[in-house]
């Protein structure tokens, strides 16, 4: 990441974190057995509350990073680790990885498992505790990052149905494993930033 905040770039890597295309056959499986004409209110529902748990943690997540006094660095290279694992995730997904997030019966999801763990899971979490720890005062720009990101997702996860006709699972997965190899590259890019920034503390 940049020293100087981009709104943009910063959009975007929360956008490859939420992984909408990765979670459309997730929220289909989940829907299946509900009214269609009730998926974009539960949808758009469930989206707002992941929306409200994103940004309780932009907010308060620096205070409760201070509260373990964790330095900047730390949590550069942390982030970037997360982020590692993520991508790698991505690029090669568990086949049997998505069955945990899959409703039983008829009910419709509150919460779990789209707000929690699909938009609001521990890797957007994380990744807003780092943003607010690592730009104390560019919070404003942080939560239009997290709007654009989060308004994306929406717009594709609205689309889900008609996306996935025209996708198929392999079209979806491809588009997977392209933002899980962006992602890699970003997380390296993250922690060779905290190392750097590391090094003049030890000279």
């Amino acid at each position: 990441m940049e020293s100087s905040f981009s709104i943009i770039s910063t959009a975007i890597l929360l956008l490859f974190i939420l992984d909408p295309f990765g979670n459309i056959p997730i929220l289909l499986s989940v829907l299946k057995n509900i009214d269609k004409q009730k998926h974009l209110k539960i949808i758009m529902r469930e989206m707002l509350i992941g929306l409200l748990i994103l940004l309780v943690f932009l907010f308060f997540g620096e205070a409760f990073l201070d509260l373990f006094g964790l330095e900047t660095q730390a949590i550069t290279i942390a982030g970037g680790i997360i982020f590692f694992v993520i991508a790698i995730k991505m690029i090669f997904p568990d086949p049997h990885g998505h069955s945990l997030f899959v409703a039983k019966g008829d009910d419709e999801p509150l919460v779990v498992p789209i707000a929690i763990p699909m938009v609001s899971g521990p890797a957007s979490i994380a990744t807003l505790m780092l943003l607010a720890k690592s730009y104390p005062d560019d919070t404003g720009s942080i939560l239009l990052s997290v709007l654009l990101a989060w308004g994306a997702t929406s717009v594709i996860l609205l689309s889900s149905p008609k996306l996935y006709k025209i996708l198929k699972r392999r079209g979806l997965t491809a588009l997977e494993r392209l933002m899980g190899m962006l992602l890699l590259m970003m997380a390296v890019e993250m922690f060779i930033k905290g190392i750097r920034d590391l090094i003049p503390t030890f000279i």
